[in-house]
């Protein structure tokens, strides 16, 4: 086997270790949340524990699973998407973990509440009503939804704090806040959805104010050194080209309160990594993010593809990537981790491949052969 010089390089940039509050991380290779649905009444079995120690196994440095639904009868709208609450579905996690544990590696849960996106909920979901801040749909209609009161608004913050409380009693190494994509916690954060007129609603800060009272009540839930990750994004599902930032100024004005209530690290969710955020820098959203809060930051988006991962949602493959822009951007310093998603189900080995120089064994994205888990 010939390693080349690339291949080498991606060894040494991304087998260094990082620290995240009290974590230590053996690498910089994260595997991105993916639902997949395959935990009937919320129950994670063994096929979901095999699934991330087999990842685990090949050298990812950090886990974080698809969403998990936080406690709250509006959260979800599937009965396969992972819960924490409730004892079967706890022990279900507790083997999770020790699963990821026992072959080396750190996992995350990514707590979850999708808000207004919900099409046909079903099972133990189906009579709840869609909440958001305002009743309003990613698509700007009204549909069934109804704007969530006081009442509901501290109903999902203490959710998540409980969520957070029993993942960190079950053994988890921290957790993620779903605050991207059009789900709920985004929903407050972006004009096209938020409408409010009291304190949750207005300007960029009155806009945060939901997104940051979830971190307080996370943070005051766990331990101080439990990391507390938070995922966000500009882009929203039916909706690729919503921005909650124009500008850096007003990212930043989303940002600190976010890190100033005690968010660890972020997780700058993109469609293309590649692209610079704003016009006049070469900087991605990840990059921006690193700069403005000075705090750690995942990148993600199409990692290791040939193109953007909508392709994934139209069923289609992908070609594979070179990963020297990337390798460039980490060794830059722009961001810290980098977020690995359809590459990483296509190819269990990936991690393994990439921090060994065997990049040439990396296997295609075919969307496809993706019908169980493996």
């Amino acid at each position: 086997m010939t390693v080349t010089p690339s291949a080498t390089r991606a060894a040494q940039v991304l087998s260094r270790p990082l620290g995240l509050n009290g974590l230590t991380l053996p690498n910089r290779i994260v595997m991105a949340p993916m639902t997949r649905r395959f935990s009937p009444d919320g129950v994670p079995g063994e096929d979901v524990a095999a699934y991330y120690a087999r990842r685990a196994a090949a050298g990812v440095g950090l886990i974080v699973t698809e969403g998990v639904y936080v406690d709250h009868a509006s959260a979800g709208e599937s009965d396969r998407i992972p819960r924490l609450h409730g004892a079967e579905r706890q022990a279900g996690w507790a083997g999770v973990v020790e699963a990821v544990h026992t072959a080396g590696g750190r996992i995350m849960p990514q707590l979850w509440h999708v808000g207004m996106i919900r099409d046909k909920p079903e099972g133990s979901y189906a009579t709840a009503p869609d909440i958001g801040p305002s009743g309003i749909r990613i698509d700007g209609t009204e549909g069934t939804g109804k704007a969530m009161t006081l009442q509901d608004v501290d109903d999902v913050v203490a959710a998540f704090g409980r969520a957070a409380a029993t993942a960190e009693q079950l053994g988890f190494d921290g957790v993620e806040l779903h605050g991207a994509h059009g789900y709920l916690i985004d929903q407050f954060l972006w004009a096209g959805t938020n409408r409010r007129t009291d304190a949750y609603g207005g300007d960029l800060l009155s806009r945060t104010r939901f997104a940051a009272e979830i971190v307080t009540a996370v943070r005051e839930s766990v331990s101080p050194s439990f990391p507390v990750v938070f995922r966000f994004s500009q882009w929203k599902l039916w909706g690729w080209e919503a921005r909650i930032a124009e500008t850096p100024a007003e990212l930043e004005a989303i940002l600190a309160p976010l890190s100033e209530a005690g968010v660890d690290a972020f997780h700058a969710s993109t469609r293309r990594y590649w692209i610079p955020e704003f016009d006049g820098s070469e900087l991605n959203l990840a990059g921006w993010t690193k700069k403005l809060t000075g705090k750690p930051v995942i990148t993600v988006g199409s990692i290791g593809l040939d193109g953007d991962f909508l392709a994934a949602f139209l069923g289609e493959g992908a070609p594979l990537q070179g990963l020297d822009h990337l390798l460039d951007r980490v060794e830059a310093g722009e961001y810290d981790l980098v977020a690995v998603g359809r590459a990483l189900l296509q190819d269990p080995e990936w991690a393994a491949k990439v921090l060994d120089g065997r990049s040439a064994e990396l296997t295609a994205y075919d969307a496809a052969s993706l019908t169980s888990l493996s």
